[in-house]
């Protein structure tokens, strides 16, 4: 896809009804990121530099904002794909929009890492995955913890606790909607987001901005109807 027609679809996803504020730059990058497009992550960046990035602030927000949700897309997609998009990101971030080691980290990871007790770091990644599978929580974990490998379960908790329940940059509901853009092109599921808190009406919009890239980018639908969810 051209750099122009990437600009004029992004104009238009920016412009979603429904969508939650401050949602389409994240959810966009995301979704580029698992379809291996991570130089394309950078026009979405610096256009959301241009319409959004109001002042420095504002602009340090979306670069931070952008960096944590490629951050948490690891969980989904794999770190390969997380890494290729950073450093693709970093190569057009100004540098008063970096974090750089061993200074201000905004996540303050380093400081739970090292200062805080894992066991509230793994409470705290429970709740969350709690959250986000509801009612059948205990049974998708204990399958993890099932799986021929207790690891499976560990890594799953590792990731909940010390990646994806922190929300520091990204909410709890604005980490389902990474979750949704890096499950739906992989044929993933919905249901978290609503489980955060979504509204129907946002779930839809987050879901069409990403069907929308996919669909860019030459993916095609599995069937019209996939059996038991709205998977791509």
């Amino acid at each position: 896809m051209s750099k122009t027609s990437l600009i004029g679809l992004l104009s238009s996803i920016r412009l979603t009804p429904h969508l939650p504020p401050d949602s389409w730059y994240i959810v966009s990058s995301v979704t580029l990121s698992m379809l291996n497009k991570p130089d394309e992550v950078q026009h979405v960046f610096k256009y959301a530099l241009e319409k959004d990035g109001g002042n420095t602030q504002k602009q340090l927000d979306i670069a931070r904002r952008t960096r944590e949700a490629l951050v948490k897309s690891a969980a989904i997609g794999g770190l390969p794909k997380s890494i290729n998009a950073l450093y693709a990101l970093k190569r057009v971030t100004p540098q008063n929009l970096l974090d750089e080691p061993l200074e201000y980290s905004p996540t303050g990871r380093s400081v739970e890492l090292y200062d805080v007790p894992s066991s509230k770091i793994m409470q705290r990644g429970q709740a969350f995955f709690d959250q986000i599978y509801g009612k059948v929580s205990k049974r998708v974990m204990g399958q993890m913890d099932q799986s021929g490998t207790e690891d499976l379960g560990i890594t799953a908790r590792l990731m909940y606790g010390y990646i994806l329940s922190n929300t520091s940059v990204l909410t709890a509901l604005e980490s389902s909607f990474v979750l949704l853009a890096g499950l739906i092109p992989q044929d993933g599921h919905l249901k978290g987001a609503l489980n955060n808190g979504a509204s129907v009406e946002q779930v839809r919009a987050v879901r069409n901005v990403i069907v929308r890239l996919c669909e860019a980018f030459g993916m095609s639908k599995i069937s019209e109807h996939p059996s038991g969810a709205w998977g791509w």
